[in-house]
């Protein structure tokens, strides 16, 4: 099923309506002005050929100078838009089979997580991946993409397979954190993401992880012990959300904004701070505009990083795959009489 197809239950001569947030509603009345534009064009046999012209590219510069300039909150609520591809979209788009993994061999199949063989670009990969939900029948089934203990055995379970038949590692990180409720803490699923980071330190075989939305607490980097560590353009990734860091220092969600801004979540911020290795541009106005776009940079990602590392030997990989951790936090800092004197 393609991605408009899932965004709008309508009929097929009717388009699916874009959600708007808030800081887009400039671009969502221009919007507006060309469908009446085009209208009265198409109803009453006159030309606005002209100023339908001029709105959209009014429109353009409007959306690039938007999106170019996105604070960290609104950076985290384009992460969250409902229209933004998910796991099981971009295995639509990217791949040419897939064939499911289900279940821990323990306890359950969590939906949240989805794993399966995959053909990406003419190579076989084991792909791996949050998955959130588009209706709400999904969504509930999906836990809203936050995983149990169950999702991240499951996960181990097919990173061992892929090891075993030298097959890559491909992960797709979208969560808001791993589910914190009564019955995962009672399953371990601290310890699951736990194991989940200490075998991927050392699993012998390439992984890429790829934030593609968001990127929330040890939810996410259960699936980011990686090789390559990456984001889309507009995802977020944080230790925390803004609105739990919001809760814990100032008793409630209403400073999510001032919160995001400190946390450095962005790809920018995280680009900058070397936490990882690279940004992947989204199409104008993020990927949920235009999401094969979105799709295919994020296929050519992976192929040309398959292909880098492909180029290094298995222990030279985990070696630098190692150091790579190693060397975060890491800084050096001046004393006040060496900063004097030079």
């Amino acid at each position: 099923m393609s991605i408009a197809a899932q965004e709008s239950p309508s009929s097929e001569s009717k388009p699916a309506l874009r959600h708007t947030l808030g800081f887009e509603q400039p671009l969502a009345k221009l919007e507006q002005q060309i469908s009446e534009l085009e209208g009265l064009q198409a109803t009453k046999q006159l030309d606005y050929t002209a100023e339908i012209r001029q709105l959209r590219d009014n429109y353009t510069s409007l959306l690039k100078k938007t999106y170019d300039n996105l604070s960290a909150w609104e950076t985290v609520q384009v992460a969250r838009h409902p229209q933004r591809p998910q796991f099981r979209d971009y295995v639509e788009m990217c791949c040419r089979e897939f064939r499911e993994i289900h279940g821990d061999r323990r306890f359950a199949d969590d939906k949240a997580i989805v794993c399966g063989l995959a053909r990406l670009g003419g190579q076989k990969v084991m792909l791996i991946g949050h998955h959130k939900g588009r209706d709400t029948k999904e969504k509930i089934a999906c836990n809203f993409g936050c995983a149990h203990p169950e999702g991240y055995r499951k996960a181990l379970r097919a990173m061992k397979l892929a090891e075993k038949f030298n097959l890559p590692v491909i992960t797709l990180v979208d969560t808001a954190g791993a589910y914190p409720g009564l019955g995962s803490e009672e399953r371990g699923v601290a310890e699951a993401i736990a194991v989940n980071m200490m075998e991927m330190s050392r699993l012998r075989t390439p992984i890429i992880s790829i934030i593609t939305g968001e990127g929330g607490s040890g939810g996410a980097i259960g699936l980011a012990v990686a090789d390559r560590v990456s984001m889309l353009e507009h995802a977020w990734y944080s230790v925390i959300s803004p609105e739990g860091c919001s809760g814990i220092l100032w008793k409630g969600s209403e400073n999510a904004a001032a919160a995001a801004a400190a946390l450095k979540l962005t790809s920018r911020d995280l680009k900058q701070l070397g936490i990882i290795d690279n940004i992947i541009p989204e199409p104008l106005g993020g990927a949920h505009r235009d999401p094969h776009t979105a799709a295919h940079t994020l296929d050519q990602y992976v192929m040309k990083t398959l292909r880098e590392l492909r180029r290094f030997k298995i222990e030279n990989l985990l070696e630098r795959r190692y150091e790579k951790f190693r060397e975060m936090g890491q800084y050096q800092e001046k004393t006040a009489r060496a900063s004097k004197a030079s």
